[in-house]
C-alpha cells in the first residue's frame, strides 16, 4: 500500500476489495506516528473517530452503497475550521480548550462524501503568519528539511500533506496562507475565488480577504477537492450562488494557443536566482505545450504590501474583539471587569496577534481612518482593477509563488517586515479577489521545492487547473517524495 496515493487509487483500491478502509486509515496513524515527531503537523487527532468513519464506510461498501466520492480518503483540517466534538483552536492559547458543538461547512461536505478527518492542523495563531512559526503550541517543520519552516499560516496541512499523513488537506487564505506553504512544501494549493467556498464555521482573521481551499498533492487531487466543497451555502452572506461546474472536465491538457501573461514587477529584485530561473523553465514549458507569453505590467503592485498590512490588520481588530473573556475562550477572572478583559487578552494572544491588533486598532482610529484605512481600500481596488483589466487580454497571470525557499527556523523571526515580504507574491490575488493555484515546478540545488502561480478570472477556477495540469502532465515532479519521510511507506 502506497502512502502517497492520489484519490482515484485510494477509491480504486476500496471497490475493488484490495484494501478496506480500516487498513487503510490504520496505515495511515503508523505512517503519522513515524513522521509527526519530527514535523508536528498536528494540534489534535482524530484516531477513534477515523476508525469509526472507516469502519462504517467499509460497511456502506459491503451492502453495495455509493460510499461518496472521497470515500476513505485522509484529510488534515487546518485548525481555523470547526469541527464538531473535535478541538478547534486556531493555535492560540485562548481558544486551547475550545470543542465546537457544530461542523463548518468544508467539513460538513468532507464527512458527507466519506473523507476521514486525520487530525487538526498546526498553524500560525489566528492565520497570522507566513512561517507557522507563530502558533501558541510549536512550531511545524517542512517534509523536506524538518530545521526549515513549512510557510504559513497553513503550514500544518501542507506538511501534513505533502508527507503523507494525509493525501488531502484543507486551509484558509489571507493573504497567499493557502499558496506559499503549498510552495514551500512542493504540493498543490488553490486559493479560490472570494465568495466560491462557503466561510461558515472558519474562525475569521480578516473576512474581506479569507478564503477556503484545498491543498493537495496533485492537480486532479485539487479539482476533485475543490468540486467538494465548492457552491452556494445560505449561512455565509458573502457566499456567491453560481453553479459549480465540472472541474475534472476541465484537465484535457489542451492549452494551445493560452495565454500567459508574465509581469515585470514579480521578477528581478527581490526574487531568489533559483527561484527565478525554475518559474521561466516552467513557462517555456508551457510555450512548448503550445501557450503563449505575454510582457505584461501590473503597476500597483509595489503597493500591495503596504494596502494588504493596513486592511489585514484592521480587519482582525474588529474580528478579535470578541474574544474578551466574557463570551467563549479563555478568561483570566479579576475583580474589575476591564482588568479581567486586559488580562486575558494579554494571556491568551500571541506576539504576532497583538502586534497587529495594534497596527489595525491605530488604523482605525479617530483622525487616521481615512488617511491609513481608507487609502488603503482605495489602492486595493486600484490593484484589483489592474488584474481585471489584464485578465481581459491574457487568460492567466503566471508568477513566482514564494520570493524565496524555506527559510530555516528563526531565520526572519525576529524581523517582522522580513517575515512580511515572504508573501509580495500572493498579497494581490486576496486584495482583488481573484482565484490563484500554485504548484511544484523545481528544486533548489539544496533539494527545496519551488512554487509557481497562476491567477485566474474571477470564478475561473477551470482555467487555472487546466493549466496547471497540462504542466504537470509534462513533468514528474510532483512524483518526487521527501527524503526524510519517503522511507517510512508501510
Amino acid at each position: 500500500m502506497d502512502i502517497f496515493s492520489d484519490i482515484a487509487t485510494i477509491r480504486e483500491d476500496l471497490l475493488s476489495g484490495r484494501v478496506t478502509v480500516t487498513e487503510r486509515i490504520g496505515a495511515v496513524f503508523e505512517h503519522v506516528d513515524r513522521v509527526e515527531p519530527r514535523l508536528h503537523s498536528f494540534l489534535s487527532m482524530n484516531r477513534e473517530g477515523a476508525l469509526e468513519a472507516a469502519d462504517a464506510i467499509d460497511q456502506s461498501i459491503r451492502a453495495g452503497r455509493d460510499p461518496g466520492v472521497l470515500a476513505g480518503v485522509p484529510v488534515a483540517v487546518k485548525d481555523n475550521l470547526a469541527t464538531r466534538g473535535l478541538r478547534t483552536t486556531a493555535a492560540s492559547k485562548m481558544l486551547e480548550g475550545y470543542v465546537p458543538v457544530y461542523d463548518s461547512h468544508v467539513v460538513e461536505q468532507l464527512r458527507d462524501s466519506g473523507a476521514l478527518i486525520v487530525g487538526k492542523t498546526n498553524m500560525d495563531e489566528f492565520a497570522m503568519g507566513s512561517s507557522t512559526e507563530n502558533s501558541a503550541f510549536g512550531v511545524t517543520g517542512n517534509p523536506w528539511d524538518a530545521q526549515r519552516v513549512p510557510g504559513g499560516s497553513s503550514g500544518g496541512t501542507a506538511a501534513a500533506v505533502g508527507s503523507g499523513q494525509a493525501c488531502i488537506g484543507l486551509g484558509s487564505d489571507t493573504g497567499g496562507s493557502i499558496r506559499q506553504p503549498a510552495a514551500l512544501c512542493g504540493i498543490v494549493g488553490l486559493k479560490p475565488t472570494w465568495g466560491r467556498v462557503s466561510r461558515y464555521g472558519l474562525i475569521a482573521f480578516a473576512s474581506s480577504l479569507d478564503q477556503v481551499g484545498p491543498m493537495t498533492r496533485t492537480v486532479r487531487d485539487c479539482a476533485q477537492l475543490l468540486q467538494v466543497i465548492a457552491g452556494y451555502d445560505s449561512r455565509d452572506s458573502t457566499c456567491v450562488d453560481l453553479p459549480v461546474p465540472d472541474y475534472l472536465e476541465a484537465l484535457d491538457g489542451d492549452i494551445k494557443g493560452l495565454r500567459i501573461g508574465v509581469p515585470a514587477e514579480y521578477f528581478g529584485d527581490g526574487i531568489d536566482p533559483e527561484v527565478d530561473a525554475a518559474v521561466r523553465t516552467a513557462l517555456q514549458q508551457l510555450v512548448d505545450a503550445g501557450a503563449h507569453l505575454e510582457s505584461i505590467s501590473l503597476a500597483h503592485t509595489p503597493y500591495c504590501l503596504s494596502a494588504y498590512y493596513l486592511i489585514a490588520p484592521a480587519e482582525a481588530s474588529s474580528n478579535l474583539a470578541r474574544y474578551d473573556g466574557v463570551r467563549y475562550g479563555l478568561r483570566v477572572d479579576d475583580e474589575d471587569v476591564n482588568a479581567m478583559i486586559t488580562k486575558t487578552r494579554a494571556a491568551g494572544f500571541g506576539p504576532e496577534v497583538k502586534r497587529r491588533i495594534m497596527l489595525g486598532t491605530y488604523a482605525l482610529s479617530a483622525g487616521y481612518y481615512d488617511a491609513f484605512y481608507g487609502t488603503a481600500q482605495r489602492v486595493r481596488t486600484l490593484v484589483r482593477q489592474d488584474i481585471v483589466d489584464t485578465l481581459k487580454t491574457v487568460d492567466v497571470i503566471a508568477t513566482p509563488t514564494s520570493p524565496v525557499p524555506a527559510c530555516n527556523h528563526g531565520e526572519r523571526t525576529s524581523d517582522p517586515l522580513a517575515m512580511y515580504l515572504m508573501d509580495i507574491c500572493t498579497i494581490s490575488a486576496n486584495l482583488a479577489g481573484v482565484p490563484a493555484l500554485s504548484q511544484l515546478c523545481g528544486f533548489t540545488r539544496s533539494g527545496l521545492p519551488i512554487g509557481l502561480q497562476f491567477l485566474g478570472r474571477p470564478f475561473d477556477e477551470e482555467q487555472l487547473l487546466r493549466v496547471a495540469h497540462a504542466y504537470e502532465s509534462r513533468t514528474d515532479w510532483h512524483q518526487r517524495r521527501p527524503a526524510e519521510v519517503a522511507g517510512d511507506k508501510p
